[in-house]
């Protein structure tokens, strides 16, 4: 098993006033030349908009651009005619493909939105661009992972143009679980939301994140209630 540790304190930081964000990978005004990306994984922003502001109308091309909200509520608008809100316990997913314009927002006024914004680099270049946003409330389980993205449209959760999976998981304190990925030619992402445990034998506390190569299961000891998100990705 090859590890690599990013410590929450250690990522990038840029606060703009109306948005404070950490980058585990380069992104922006940092640039780390030994964070540039996890396999496919190329950004995992923590961002918090403060309330009113955004995201202007901006293009990407040729990505797979996830976002998860912890808290709030997230206003979306595209090139593609999607207008829509995600809010926590939502998942959206935008294939960028030939080209997408759009515009992200904190729908409130008076409190500030939490999210995730992850990068993906897909594995077909110049498909037509798409969007999907789901709830993945009901997807939920106490103390066990349960997947939340796939390659697969059929799958629970969303999917995306690449051979990546993403689970989340709850767990009290004390417990344990064990996480066989997909396929053993890919790497695992650990990035700990909250909480307090032990992967093998590497100690994890909230916003540090872990990348993982050749295994075949991952094991998991918690020591608090904690919030984990799993990525698994190709590493080429």
């Amino acid at each position: 098993m090859k590890k690599t540790i990013h410590r929450a304190g250690t990522r990038g930081h840029a606060n703009h006033g109306w948005l404070d964000s950490h980058h585990t990978f380069s992104f922006a005004g940092y640039h780390e030349p030994t964070r540039m990306n996890f396999g496919v994984l190329r950004v995992l922003n923590d961002d918090k908009v403060a309330g009113g502001k955004g995201f202007g109308t901006h293009p990407h091309d040729n990505m797979e651009i996830i976002s998860i909200p912890l808290s709030g509520d997230l206003e979306h608008k595209d090139s593609m005619g999607t207008h829509g809100v995600i809010k926590e316990g939502d998942i959206q997913v935008m294939s960028a493909g030939t080209g997408v314009y759009h515009s992200e927002f904190n729908k409130n006024a008076d409190i500030p939105v939490e999210f995730l914004q992850i990068w993906l680099f897909p594995n077909k270049k110049d498909v037509t661009p798409r969007y999907d946003q789901q709830s993945i409330k009901e997807l939920e389980k106490q103390n066990e992972f349960y997947q939340i993205l796939s390659p697969n449209a059929e799958d629970e959760g969303v999917w995306i143009h690449q051979d990546a999976y993403f689970s989340m998981g709850k767990f009290d304190g004390t417990t344990t679980a064990t996480y066989q990925l997909q396929n053993k030619e890919n790497g695992l992402y650990v990035f700990v939301l909250y909480g307090d445990l032990r992967v093998d034998d590497t100690e994890l506390i909230s916003r540090d994140g872990l990348g993982i190569q050749e295994a075949d299961e991952v094991h998991f000891e918690f020591k608090t209630s904690s919030h984990i998100l799993l990525m698994e990705v190709p590493m080429v």
